[in-house]
């Protein structure tokens, strides 16, 4: 698979975005504009609706992503917002010097693609249109992204306590699952549909390091990027 990558990249490489954490910078902070006026604007125009979507409302397969984070004008809430903004904007800036903007952009976008179908299974089985979400499950999966390709950068929490990323991965990991085993104990076929579009949205990160990022290949590429490259900055999680 990770050769199929490399064909790709060869050939479709130039359509690659540079940067692309950037424009979802831009995004998150539209989308918390949108909660702070109104998100009920938000899920009745833009939200992963498949009742929409089959009533010829398409552009809803794009524009869920402007799903808001922030509803309200709360300092702490704000901070933690730009914090967690900043945060996603460091990570991805980092996996995107590593693996180059094509892996990069196929990783992030890929994850968007599966949140999609999430959706649509989730439609299919239990009939509930609404999967809102937006950037959320793809962040978390950057997170678990870099805690494998860099465990042991330290990041600041709360700009005082220094915490590896090996261990923010791994709480990523253990509240993924937990919220995976709640909806299963709910024991409704809605709840087994969550539990599955939970799954399926992190499979990104499941298809790129266990298939398309086998262990030796991208070591090798972590080798070639630190040649090329200064540390990676320390940042700050929440």
């Amino acid at each position: 698979m990770y050769k199929l990558i490399d064909k790709l990249e060869r050939k479709f490489g130039k359509y690659a975005i540079p940067g692309l954490m950037k424009y979802i910078v831009i995004i998150e902070i539209i989308s918390a504009f949108i909660g702070i006026v109104n998100p009920f604007i938000y899920y009745k125009y833009f939200a992963l609706d498949f009742s929409a979507v089959f009533s010829g409302q398409i552009w809803r397969l794009v524009t869920f992503v402007f799903c808001p984070e922030l509803t309200e004008l709360d300092f702490f809430d704000i901070l933690m917002f730009a914090i967690m903004v900043y945060l996603y904007y460091v990570i991805g800036n980092s996996l995107e010097r590593m693996w180059g903007s094509f892996r990069f952009n196929i990783y992030y976008l890929s994850g968007l693609l599966l949140g999609i179908i999430a959706g649509l299974i989730m439609y299919i089985f239990t009939g509930y249109p609404f999967w809102s979400v937006g950037f959320e499950y793809i962040n978390m999966s950057l997170i678990l992204a870099f805690a494998c390709m860099y465990p042991d950068q330290e990041f600041y929490l709360y700009f005082l306590l220094p915490v590896k990323a090996k261990w923010i991965g791994i709480l990523d990991a253990v509240l993924l699952t937990v919220e995976v085993i709640q909806y299963l104990a709910i024991g409704t076929l809605q709840a087994y549909a969550m539990a599955f579009a939970v799954i399926i949205s992190m499979a990104n990160f499941i298809l790129f390091f266990f298939g398309f990022f086998k262990r030796g290949a991208y070591k090798s590429m972590k080798r070639k990027a630190q040649f090329k490259k200064e540390v990676t900055p320390k940042v700050m999680p929440m």
